[in-house]
Parts: structure tokens; C-alpha cells; sequence
């Protein structure tokens, strides 16, 4: 008995769901192995070329940074396939204007200027010891275009295994809040990312050096932000506890809704501690890509927790629990 393309049509989406769970966390990786080609000035072990590698297609006789970063730049193509791979599943299996294609398509459009920030690095030679300011811009650029990326993977995910569409108009208020914590989260990334860009390349051998160096009058802005980062950490804990207690407290919260407060909570109050030590060992690569990996994890966090606190209110059938399957309007090639 031939299955109807009716019928079909949840099985599909829960593999769909599954690959874009899987290409968020593949692109997680990538971010981690980009913040390691920085942390160990890599970034110029495939010279200034791009896409070849020292002008070749398979160096020969790499060296330890040419490794690196032709490792990374592999693992950033097999994301653009993975994420090309959602996107063209979007359109297979939902329907015209459905929220899962919007996400993939943003997805796909953020990959590619994702790569191009790269090459655009790469190229000027804004990698390995560059301390220019224009290599300050260009890492903030890549930070704000990654956090993006992250977020409209998570939202493909999201919606995918069944979230309900956001409706900002009937949640002004608390859509406020949470936009506004959102934006926090980019301004701290931001200055992280400099930061520890500024640890990379005028690295101190104690903490007394490091803090000669922050509060010098001749010292680069790259190693001032060393003190403005935690600071702005700090201060953002509060905003983004208020904020999930705001979408938490909601009348119309789900369980969801207050797990992803709680988890958000959580993990930022351990990014907090790693960050401490992270500044009390004087920025160690591994502990540098913990904490990165914390950021991106609160970000994600935050990013859901807005999906869910947003969101249309669930049907009593649901009893409060995202159980929204995905609705086919038409033919799945819409």
C-alpha cells in the first residue's frame, strides 16, 4: 500500500527536525574551531588567499597553523552544505510562507555572508598579528553575523519540532523586554569577542602585567575592553534575570516557556564563573572556548525562551506544552 503524501508529511518533518538540531550543532563546532584559529593566531596559515590555501587546493608540507585553519575552513563548507541541505528540505516539505522556510532561507542567507566576512579577513589580512582597528570592526561584524546564524538555526529547529508562531503585536510589552535582552547578549558578544582578540595578541604573563597593561595610558582599545567586558557581564545578569522572570511570570507562560527561563538563568550564571576563572588563569585556549561555547548556549537559550515566551497562546488540548505539529496547508512544494 503506496503511503499518501498526507501521511507522509509529519514523518518528514521530524527528520527535518533532526537535521536542522544536528546543523545547529555542527555549526556550534565550527564556532569553536574559528575561536581556536584566533586563540593560536592561525588565521594566516592559508596565507592571504581564499578559497585556495597558499595557493594551492592541497598544500603540500602544511604546517601546524596551515593545518588549523584548512581545518576550518573544510568544516565551515560542510556547514554551507548542511545548511543548503535545509533549506532546500524547507521548501520540500512546508507549505509557502510557512515560519520553517523563513528561518532556513535567513539561515542560508547569513552562511553566506558568514563566509564572505571570512574571506573578506583572509584577503585584507586582517588575521594572525593584525592589531588594527579595522580588524577590531570586521571581528564584531563576524560576531553579529555568527550570533544571527546561530539564531535563525535554532529557530528552524524550533519550529520545526513544533514551536508556534511568534506574534509580536499581542505581546508588546514582554516582546520589548526580551528584544531588549536579545540586543544586550549582542553588545556582550561583541565585546567579548574583541576581548579576547586583545588576549591573543598582547598576551600578559600574570595578572599584575595584565592589569599594567588594562589601565595604561598608551594601551590598545583592543586590551581596555578587558576591563569594560565583565563589566557589562555583570550588569546584563541582572537585565537578563529580570527578563526571565518577566517571561516566566507571564500569564500565558507555558512549562516551556518557564524551563527555558530557568535554563537561562543557569547557564548564565555559569558563564559568569567560567568567565571569572577564565580572567584569574589569563585567558587559556581551552578555557576561551568554554566559555565561548557558554555564550553561544545563553544565546541560543534567550533566542527560544523568546520563541516560547512569544508565541501564541497554546489550545487547551496541548495543556501548555509545545505539542504544535507543523500545519500543511497545501502540497509540500507549496
Amino acid at each position: 500500500m503506496t503511503e499518501s503524501p498526507a501521511s507522509a508529511l509529519p514523518r518528514l518533518s521530524s527528520r527535518y527536525a533532526k537535521l536542522a538540531w544536528g546543523t545547529l550543532a555542527f555549526n556550534l563546532l565550527v564556532i569553536l574551531w574559528g575561536a581556536f584559529v584566533r586563540a593560536t593566531g592561525s588565521g594566516a596559515g592559508c596565507g592571504s588567499h581564499w578559497p585556495l590555501c597558499n595557493g594551492e587546493v592541497v598544500p603540500h608540507s602544511p604546517a601546524v597553523a596551515t593545518l588549523i585553519e584548512l581545518g576550518h575552513r573544510l568544516t565551515s563548507g560542510v556547514a554551507l552544505l548542511l545548511i543548503a541541505a535545509l533549506v532546500i528540505g524547507a521548501w520540500r516539505v512546508y507549505p509557502r510562507g510557512h515560519r520553517v522556510r523563513r528561518a532556513a532561507a535567513a539561515s542560508g542567507l547569513l552562511i553566506l555572508s558568514e563566509a564572505l566576512i571570512g574571506a573578506g579577513l583572509v584577503l585584507l589580512e586582517l588575521v594572525a598579528h593584525n592589531a588594527s582597528a579595522a580588524r577590531g570592526f570586521w571581528v564584531a561584524g563576524h560576531l553579529l553575523n555568527t550570533f544571527l546564524l546561530v539564531a535563525a538555526l535554532a529557530l528552524t529547529a524550533w519550529w520545526a519540532s513544533g514551536g508556534a508562531e511568534v506574534h509580536l503585536r499581542r505581546n508588546g510589552a514582554l516582546a520589548a523586554v526580551l528584544g531588549a535582552g536579545l540586543a544586550g547578549l549582542l553588545l556582550l558578544g561583541i565585546s567579548g569577542a574583541v576581548t579576547a582578540l586583545g588576549d591573543t595578541l598582547f598576551p600578559a604573563s600574570s595578572l599584575a602585567e595584565a592589569e599594567a597593561q588594562t589601565f595604561s595610558n598608551t594601551a590598545h582599545v583592543f586590551v581596555r575592553l578587558r576591563i569594560w567586558h565583565p563589566t557589562l557581564a555583570i550588569l546584563l545578569a541582572v537585565y537578563v534575570m529580570f527578563a526571565a522572570w518577566r517571561a516566566a511570570t507571564d500569564a500565558a507562560a507555558t512549562d516551556t516557556t518557564r524551563r527555558l527561563a530557568l535554563g537561562l538563568l543557569g547557564l548564565y550564571l555559569l558563564q559568569l564563573v567560567v568567565g571569572s576563572i577564565n580572567v584569574g588563569l589569563l585567558a587559556p585556549v581551552g578555557l576561551q572556548l568554554i566559555h565561548l561555547l557558554l555564550a553561544d548556549l545563553v544565546w541560543i537559550t534567550l533566542v527560544l525562551l523568546a520563541a516560547s515566551a512569544l508565541a501564541a497562546p497554546p489550545s487547551p488540548a496541548t495543556d501548555g506544552r509545545m505539542a504544535e505539529r507543523p500545519v500543511f496547508e497545501s502540497s509540500p512544494a507549496g
